[in-house]
């Protein structure tokens, strides 16, 4: 995983909006009072930050294990500065404006707090403000004045356009990069693992990836785990879990709310041919999906088996 996962204490929020009414629901989503949640001073975890946006899945995966990728970010409101957001920008930095005016904002950070979504709303007014050619080392720790989230500046109902690079080639933004700047990019190209989407029909969020001793396919889903966690274990009990010939259900991770099975693949098969049995596998699952009978006993069981293969990235 390439996510810089540093956990770092918030401080309280304090805006005069807030401390005025701090009855009003709170702005993150939780549903509740903005006193007993991000108003409250402690250690607020937002265990779905995303939640709301199409773009969820993709900005998980960014966050959490693409190596080198980059985004429209599609905002509800364009600025005059055109923006993007990428997975990890030098030096793990919150965001940069290049000298153009152009606005990066990076996903995979030093230091964060427990609300990934206000974390990079705040990095995009601090970069709409700075001037060209700056760039934000950290977002906090901490959140100060009214907390604004990605949710109320991004278009709810757009995905990401995301390309992923083979390198951090993009990094340098001109001709002539000086010899240091070279460096740091040839360091950081050392350990990227090779990446690729994975396409096909109903297949969005699901990635390839080669770890040098095993390839993966990582799909991000957008549902909620219980309605998946079910849906996963009838195909399973249908001996229908895997991708085909060369693959193996190896588990599922937990990130930022949502679930991410991992099948092990073939690595001497090219990523484009996972394509088509990823596409019938999203085809199978969506009927699983759509299935509200109660688990049969060996649904059930086989719900349990998978519960086994789970863990959950903090």
């Amino acid at each position: 995983m390439t996510g810089l996962m540093a956990e770092k204490n918030r401080e309280k929020s304090a805006g005069g909006a807030a401390g005025e009414n701090p009855r009003r629901p709170c702005p993150c989503g939780s549903g509740k009072r903005y006193k007993a949640c991000h108003g409250a001073g402690d250690d607020v975890i937002v265990t779905r930050p995303f939640e709301g946006l199409a773009a969820e899945p993709d900005l998980v995966a960014m966050r959490e294990f693409l190596p080198s990728a980059l985004a429209p970010l599609p905002l509800a409101k364009a600025g005059e500065r055109p923006v993007r957001i990428a997975t990890v920008l030098p030096g793990a930095s919150a965001a940069l404006v290049r000298p153009d005016g152009e606005i990066l904002l990076g996903m995979q950070v030093q230091t964060r707090s427990g609300d990934l979504s206000a974390d990079v709303a705040k990095a995009l007014r601090w970069a709409q403000e700075a001037e060209p050619g700056t760039a934000l080392p950290v977002v906090g720790p901490g959140l100060t004045g009214d907390v604004v989230r990605l949710q109320d500046v991004l278009d709810a109902d757009a995905e990401l356009d995301l390309v992923i690079h083979p390198d951090f080639a993009w990094w340098i933004p001109d001709d002539e990069p000086a010899p240091e700047i070279t460096a740091t990019v040839e360091r950081a190209n050392q350990v990227i693992m090779p990446t690729e989407a994975i396409g096909g029909d109903g297949v969005r969020a699901a990635y390839w990836v080669d770890t040098g001793s095993k390839a993966h396919l990582r799909w991000v889903r957008p549902e909620p785990e219980d309605a998946l966690m079910a849906a996963l274990a009838r195909l399973s009990a249908a001996g229908e879990l895997e991708l085909g010939e060369g693959s193996r259900y190896a588990g599922a991770f937990r990130a930022h709310g949502l679930l991410v099975p991992v099948w092990d693949l073939d690595r001497e098969m090219h990523a484009k041919e996972w394509g088509n049995p990823a596409a019938a596998f999203s085809t199978k699952l969506d009927q699983a999906l759509a299935v509200t009978s109660d688990l049969t006993a060996a649904e059930h069981s086989a719900r349990d088996a998978l519960a086994g293969k789970q863990v959950t990235l903090r």
